[in-house]
């Protein structure tokens, strides 16, 4: 038996569980899970599986289910436990709860009622692919999961380039590929970027090196499991009008006009109006073409 049963004040608690390796939950983390009055997660499923793995018994608890879809009613809910005098645990699917996980509005909700909360901190993916991706880390930004569309995308990406800091995407096998593909547009064939897949797991994968390489090696290899991206900081520079206009030029060809300034702007960090009226210059001398 790897936990300790012990007496927990009333409150919120937010547990850290595994990416993968169901090793890598730690000691407090189960200590927790084994003497919490209730117990909620993301997906039932899988919190019963890590208890099971590691002999932690309900002992007549049952796991309230707690997500995305859930509702002001369902957290009033798990909130009520904890004015009643309980102890609440909670995690998500996989690593630290509210990083791109659902818990957010409980502990603003929780927050805002006076009740405690705290944290057994653990596994995040975000770090944990920092930690191994071989980018700086002294200074990054964490966007998360970026639109679905690719203008949409394409105008957040533009505003990440310009950072002096590795930036960190979370993104799904299906839209790998169009991410790379706007990464380069946005940042340059040559911007370095990190795919690393599965962290912890059997066929954990890591592939780094300038964009345009790793998105033709994803071309010919389709991704699988869960992905974090990472994107080198911009270089302070002097730029090239050759490959300025270059860019504006490659940006065109999918975006309109505007789109592409604010796109290739943000990439080079500089004015927007500056690059929108160099590209209105290179599609009326196209035009004359």
């Amino acid at each position: 038996m790897n936990h300790n049963l012990m007496k927990l004040e009333p409150g919120l608690y937010l547990v850290a569980t595994p990416l993968g390796s169901a090793r890598d939950i730690t000691l407090r983390a189960l200590d927790i899970l084994a003497s919490a009055d209730v117990l909620a997660a993301e997906d039932t499923r899988t919190a019963r599986k890590l208890l099971d793995i590691h002999g932690v018994p309900l002992a007549g608890r049952r796991i309230i289910a707690y997500h995305d879809h859930s509702h002001a009613k369902d957290r009033q809910k798990v909130l009520h436990h904890i004015a009643e005098g309980k102890s609440v645990a909670y995690v998500s699917e996989a690593g630290t709860p509210l990083i791109a996980d659902p818990g957010y509005q409980l502990v603003a909700d929780a927050r805002r009622e006076g009740l405690s909360v705290s944290a057994a901190p653990g596994p995040a993916a975000c770090i944990t692919a920092l930690t191994v991706a071989g980018l700086p880390t002294d200074q990054f930004h964490f966007a998360g999961f970026l639109a679905p569309q690719q203008v949409a995308r394409q105008k957040q990406l533009a505003e990440l380039m310009a950072l002096r800091a590795t930036v960190v995407l979370y993104e799904s096998p299906k839209r790998l590929n169009a991410l790379l593909a706007d990464i380069e547009t946005t940042g340059g064939p040559a911007r370095t970027v990190a795919v690393c897949r599965e962290l912890t797991k059997k066929f954990e994968d890591v592939q780094s090196g300038p964009v345009e390489s790793i998105r033709a090696f994803y071309a010919d290899t389709p991704a699988r499991g869960e992905i974090v991206v990472l994107i080198g900081a911009g270089e302070d520079a002097k730029i090239d009008k050759g490959d300025l206009e270059a860019a504006l030029v490659h940006a065109m060809l999918n975006l309109r006009v505007k789109d592409a300034a604010d796109a290739v702007a943000g990439a080079y960090g500089l004015p927007r109006r500056d690059i929108y009226q160099l590209a209105l210059k290179l599609q009326a001398v196209k035009t004359e073409e």
